[in-house]
């Protein structure tokens, strides 16, 4: 019996050892092999870097300069800065690296944008977006070559968008080559036929919201317009608020204290930019079927304006509309036929950016 009692105890004290040493296995747990608190801290360390970046690029928002308005490039460098702080942090997200390059675009450092389009190649090499935006901007500096290679690589992954690039390519070549008048010929007018319309561009309203000398010029020449082409509908657009007010408000109200019938006009009080300008008033040109546009903005100006109306109108129409420029002066006539590299590469970013290309990718900071 004590013998029994002997094997029973050793037997229970086996079974107790190997019951706590599997319980203890059991609660025994593969830990990360990184620590993942480094994570939560890279994660809040992009989003800070983005906002850091949001915040700059929206403050201030835009400057006055030479009859157009755009970035501040101080604000730009900012912007470019933390957004390439961020991609370095997350080497896979292609699209900090695009909204990067879209600063470095805005600095008109097209050099060091190209090479962060080929970073995403490097990725992605079959990236739509990428190829667009090496072709666009090699043809920008008169790279040959190496628009044909993209060109090439574009029609095998997606000849819509090779095809659609070609025709943004011919708009920015007519537009840069035609030249600017600050009056609409009198044949020209005549040629008209159908509905007409008169397209005249904000631009940026002083801090106490009263109109900017340069927006006062560019209603004086639609004033002379309006009277010119009697049954002409008047686009204003631009919607950029000061002290509650917007440029397309404002602008409707002068011209109905020059004496033109309100019914005449159509307000956009909701475009930021020259992009937003083209895309939100688009509509109205296509409900009332116009036939014929005449493009009113600053001369070192119009003919981006023109450029991207002519683009947007590709998608809403009215397919056969015809697009002319008459110019506000804001610089003498004959320095203005000589387009200027910065208006040239402001023609070609937003170009891109109105037939569909966002600029700034990261959200919170988007923009097309």
């Amino acid at each position: 019996m004590i013998a029994t009692h002997g094997v029973t105890r050793i037997a229970l004290a086996l079974t107790l050892f190997i019951s706590v040493n599997v319980s203890a296995r059991a609660i025994t747990t593969l830990q990360p092999q990184a620590d993942y608190q480094q994570y939560i801290s890279e994660r809040q360390t992009v989003d800070f870097l983005i906002q850091d970046a949001l915040t700059a690029f929206k403050s201030p928002a835009r400057v006055s300069d030479a009859g157009f308005t755009g970035k501040l490039p101080t604000n730009m460098e900012i912007v470019a800065d933390r957004l390439e702080q961020a991609s370095k942090l997350e080497p896979y997200r292609a699209d900090l690296l695009f909204s990067t390059a879209s600063a470095y675009i805005y600095n008109r450092n097209v050099n060091k944008a190209l090479m962060l389009y080929q970073q995403i190649l490097d990725i992605a090499p079959d990236d739509v977006d990428a190829h667009s935006y090496i072709a666009a901007w090699q043809r920008y500096k008169g790279n040959t070559t190496a628009v044909e290679s993209q060109m090439a690589e574009l029609k095998k992954l997606n000849l819509g968008r090779a095809d659609q690039l070609k025709k943004v390519f011919a708009v920015i070549d007519e537009v840069t080559l035609m030249p600017l008048r600050d009056a609409l010929p009198a044949d020209v007018a005549k040629s008209f036929t159908g509905p007409t319309a008169i397209i005249t561009l904000g631009y940026a309203l002083d801090p106490d919201g009263s109109m900017n000398k340069v927006l006062i010029q560019r209603l004086d020449k639609t004033l002379e317009l309006a009277k010119q082409l009697p049954d002409a509908m008047i686009v204003v657009t631009g919607g950029v608020p000061q002290s509650h007010q917007t440029e397309g408000k404002l602008m409707s109200q002068w011209l109905v204290s020059k004496g033109i019938d309100s019914k005449r006009i159509y307000q956009d009080n909701f475009a930021r930019s020259t992009v937003e300008n083209a895309l939100f008033s688009r509509y109205a040109l296509a409900k009332h079927r116009i036939k014929n546009a005449v493009v009113v903005s600053s001369g070192s100006h119009v003919r981006r304006a023109q450029a991207l109306f002519t683009i947007a109108s590709w998608e809403t129409g009215p397919r056969d509309i015809r697009f002319v420029s008459v110019a506000a002066i804001d610089k003498p006539l004959a320095e203005l036929q000589k387009v200027s590299d910065g208006d040239r590469q402001g023609i070609y970013r937003d170009a891109l950016k109105t037939m569909g290309l966002w600029s700034f990718r990261s959200y919170p900071l988007e923009e097309r």
